[in-house]
This record gives C-alpha cells, structure tokens and sequence, in this order.
C-alpha cells in the first residue's frame, strides 16, 4: 500500500473527501498505478495529477474507480459533482479586480474647415489637406461605399428570386444530397438462441476471445447480451466496453466463482454461453 503524499492545503474540502476515496479505493484494489492506468484507460501520469491534487479527475474515471473498488458510482459521482463546482468556483468564481478609472483625454479644438475655394492645387496635389477636410471626404466616401454594397444585395436578392433562382437552388440541393452520409454508430440487438448446448445472441461466435475495457464491436456487443440474459445490466447494447460493461463482467465473475478480473476471457465466455 503506498503512501499518500498530503494533498494541497488549498484544495476546497469537498474536493479533498472525493480525492481521499478515490486513495481509500485504490489502496482497497490492490492494483498499482500501472495496472490502474491499464484497467480504466488513463494514464499513469494521469492518475499520479488526480489522485496528487493538482488536476480533478474526469467524471469516467471515478466512475470506472468506483467499478474497481466495489463501491457505488452514483454515491461517488454525485460526490464528483460538488467537487467539480467547487473546483470552478475556487479557480474562476473569484470576482475579477475592479478596473482603475480612465483618465479624461483633453478635448481638442475642431479644426475649420476652410471654403472650397480656398483650398489651393497645390495643396490638393501634395496631399496636405486641413484635418476637417480629410475627415468630411473620408466620412462621403464611406455612406458611397455602403450605398454600393446595398445596391449589389438588393441585385443578388432579385436575381435569386427570379428565373435564375431555380437552377441555383437545384445546383445546392444536388450538392448536399452527393455528399458523403456521417458515420453511424453499428446499432446491435439481442437475438438470442441456444445452439449446440451454448447460447448465442446473433453478433458473435466467438468462444475464446478476449475483450476488455476500451474494446468496441460485435463481440463486445455479445458479451452485453449474455450478461443482460444472465439478469446482470450492462448498460446498452452499444458494443463499447466501457465502465458499466465492465463492472457487469466484474459482478459475473464473482457470481460464477471465476477469477474477478473485468476482462472476457476464455473461462468467461464457456461460462456466459452454459
């Protein structure tokens, strides 16, 4: 059993009672930081920051905890929960320091603009127009160029609307229907029968396998069905090995008197096909 480093003293107290029973629970497991890292899918490095104080663990991860030491996720979660406001509130809930007031700059005297005709060539050509006069021109040629830009929509919007719009629309709704579909996730079922003395649920025939945490696909999904016909809860039917698939495989195992170790092995698969 290791022994803990002092959490921070900083750390908000609910924060220290999540972190203190993720410790408890480790040490209960057995397990080292390696194989912990192996059993819920992060780090070594990881684990060392969550369980040190200086990074709150994600939610998966004290659920996947709590499936290892035997204890109840939704106590523990709904523990992660406060943690993780605390968390915030100690990091960005402090009220930011009010802002000093901004000096008042000087006003500065408008410049006249001189009449038009006093305005001479040759300051015109060498660019040295009063400010006034730069500003006024600057001014006339912005509302120009924005009387420009509405002329050219209300173009577009009429053009759109008119014969050409047709073909346009059809050139857009021929677009979306030739591009490539998004990905979706392979829905599996349970289809169970019994064959040759061993249960079978339709996604797989597989009878020494191995799947464990982090594996995805038919014979996850079959390891699901079995477990859900022998009255242990997987989760869904999704075909992703994740926390509650293995907490299920975990409860099974203890039930049949196998070697409690959260992975579908050859022994596991003979005894969830009987």
């Amino acid at each position: 059993m290791p022994r803990w480093k002092a959490l921070p003293g900083e750390l908000d107290p609910s924060v220290r009672q999540l972190l203190v029973h993720l410790r408890r629970l480790k040490d209960h497991s057995g397990l080292s930081m390696r194989q912990l890292a192996v059993r819920t899918g992060y780090s070594q490095k990881s684990w060392e920051r969550y369980l040190g104080g200086r990074f709150l663990p994600p939610r998966d991860a004290v659920e996947a905890m709590a499936h290892i030491g035997g204890d109840d996720p939704t106590r523990l979660l709904a523990l992660h929960d406060v943690a993780t406001e605390a968390w915030r509130t100690g990091r960005d809930g402090a009220p930011a320091p009010e802002p000093a007031p901004a000096l008042a700059e000087p006003a500065l005297p408008e410049p006249a603009v001189p009449a038009a005709g006093s305005l001479s060539a040759s300051s015109v050509a060498e660019g040295r127009l009063p400010g006034g006069v730069l500003r006024v021109a600057l001014m006339s040629g912005s509302a120009a160029l924005v009387v420009m830009v509405c002329a050219v929509l209300v173009t577009v919007r009429i053009t759109d609307g008119g014969a050409g719009g047709a073909p346009a629309a059809a050139t857009r709704t021929a677009a979306s229907a030739s591009a490539s579909p998004a990905y979706t996730r392979p829905a599996y079922s349970c289809r169970l029968e019994r064959s040759g003395g061993r249960w079978y649920a339709g996604n797989s025939r597989a009878l020494d396998a191995t799947v464990a945490y982090g594996d995805s696909g038919p014979q996850v999904a079959e390891v699901q069905c079995l477990l859900r016909r022998a009255g242990i809860s997987p989760g869904g039917i999704d075909g992703m090995f994740g926390p509650l698939t293995m907490g299920a495989v975990e409860r099974y195992q203890k039930r049949v008197h196998l070697e409690v170790d959260g992975i579908a092995g050859p022994r596991t698969w003979k005894a969830l096909r009987k």
